[in-house]
């Protein structure tokens, strides 16, 4: 399988022919560390010169066998021929107008997909921006308008941002919030039903955590405050966390019940990354509003809110924007993407790639006792890494394995709040060969570690 990127055929292979980093990338990290600011980190130090399919390309010649997508971004391939197509198109035609100057019809078209494609069959409306944090932070503004209440209802793991609100959205301390307060009041954080941590064991973890929200809710909050939940249906930043089965419809049943707006961020988990194009419909859940970005367009910088057409239209006209939201030449893309999606039918895909990779990690978990857990579904799926003997996590471990993935020529992405999460997000076009590949250097990492 070979994809085009912006010149001749990428080949769809892993290719190690200097050390990692190489000389020139060493060179430009020198210029990065010269020109660029400090907190703006890296997690492989090489730079990229092509990428599509299953692969990325360094400025060396290496060619590393993507397990990342550069965050769950680039399902679709790096370089997907539709994606390329639409966005070359009207890049051609114009850049910019700004939506809220004179508005154009990739935007609507992207609203109407939205609307389609999203659970529920109730009238949906959807609004436009760049990234996840700013679909998060309007999220809650359109809750907000809508219930004129002011409290929201956050989860311990959970990960919903970098701006000021969604920092203090977000449960982990560093590096995302760390000596950057005071944060946004109104955010409350309750548990969340995290099977392979919850003290009672896993059978007792849907309805414990659950209960214990709720009550947390009730006593400290109030219902009658609480303006939205807010929740990852497989959290992402906190370690790929499946909650329990049963733990999610029991909330957005007490939201329902209560008047509460019932948000699914769904940006690091949408677009077909689990198997079905939303996470939360895996346990048929129908949220009031949805935040959507990263592998919405294929690359390039778009997010979104939709929801109940009567909970979007809350908010004033002119209360919702931003002077790039929508951006013509991102909706193009994300038409490319959504397009490649249903012709490829990517949704199975996930499954398939599912089917190739976790009966392998099992196995492994089988043999090394340093690996605690394995979970998450589809092309979204993670290891746990412990201290043999018990569930202590073991970041420094992590952090040698990955290190040693990526000198052999695979990209991979550690996360969790312990920082002992090693994740999986290949590209869903990713040829199987390059799938067991990757395995190989993972397998061979560990039995070297």
């Amino acid at each position: 399988m070979t994809e085009m990127s912006g010149g001749p055929a990428l080949p769809q292979e892993r290719r190690v022919v200097t050390s990692v980093p190489g000389p020139k990338s060493q060179e430009l990290m020198a210029r990065k560390q010269a020109a660029v600011a400090d907190g703006i980190g890296t997690v492989m130090p090489v730079f990229a010169k092509r990428a599509g399919g299953g692969v990325l390309e360094d400025v060396d010649g290496n060619s590393f066998i993507d397990f990342g997508s550069g965050i769950a971004v680039t399902g679709v391939g790096n370089s997907a021929e539709a994606v390329v197509r639409r966005a070359s198109a009207q890049l051609a035609q114009f850049t910019h107008t700004c939506v809220m100057v004179t508005p154009y019809e990739p935007y609507v078209e992207v609203c109407e997909e939205l609307a389609r494609l999203t659970p529920g069959d109730h009238a949906k409306k959807s609004a436009l921006f760049n990234s996840g944090a700013e679909a998060v932070e309007n999220a809650v503004k359109v809750a907000r308008s809508y219930t004129k209440r002011q409290a929201v209802v956050v989860f311990d793991h959970g990960y919903h941002g970098r701006t000021n609100l969604t920092m203090a959205l977000t449960s982990k301390n560093m590096p995302y919030k760390h000596s950057f307060g005071p944060f946004a009041p109104e955010v409350y954080r309750v548990p969340v039903a995290y099977p392979f941590r919850w003290l009672t064991g896993p059978d007792n973890c849907a309805e414990e955590a659950a209960a214990q929200a709720i009550d947390q809710i009730n006593k400290q909050v109030g219902a009658e405050n609480v303006a939205a939940i807010l929740i990852e249906p497989l959290l992402g930043e906190g370690g790929f966390i499946e909650p329990a089965k049963g733990f999610l419809p029991r909330l957005a049943q007490f939201a329902k019940e209560n008047g509460i707006v019932f948000v699914a961020d769904e940006i690091q988990s949408g677009f077909c990354r689990t198997g079905q194009w939303f996470a939360c419909e895996d346990e048929g859940i129908v949220p009031d509003l949805i935040t959507t970005a990263k592998g919405i367009a294929g690359g390039m910088p778009l997010a979104a809110v939709t929801g109940r057409a009567e909970i979007m239209d809350a908010p004033h006209v002119g209360g919702l924007g931003g002077t790039y939201g929508g951006n013509p030449v991102a909706c193009a893309a994300a038409l490319g993407s959504i397009e490649t999606m249903r012709e490829m039918d990517l949704p199975a895909r996930a499954k398939r790639i599912e089917e190739i990779m976790k009966p392998r990690l099992r196995k492994l978990a089988e043999q090394y006792d340093v690996i605690g857990d394995v979970r998450g579904r589809g092309a979204m799926l993670a290891i746990e890494l412990v201290k043999p003997g018990g569930k202590e996590p073991d970041p420094q471990v992590t952090a040698a394995l990955a290190k040693a993935c990526h000198e052999n020529g695979l990209l991979v992405l550690t996360t969790g709040t312990y920082g002992n999460v090693m994740r999986f997000l290949p590209p869903m076009v990713i040829g199987e060969d390059l799938l067991d590949e990757g395995l190989d250097v993972l397998e061979g990492a560990l039995a070297d570690l």
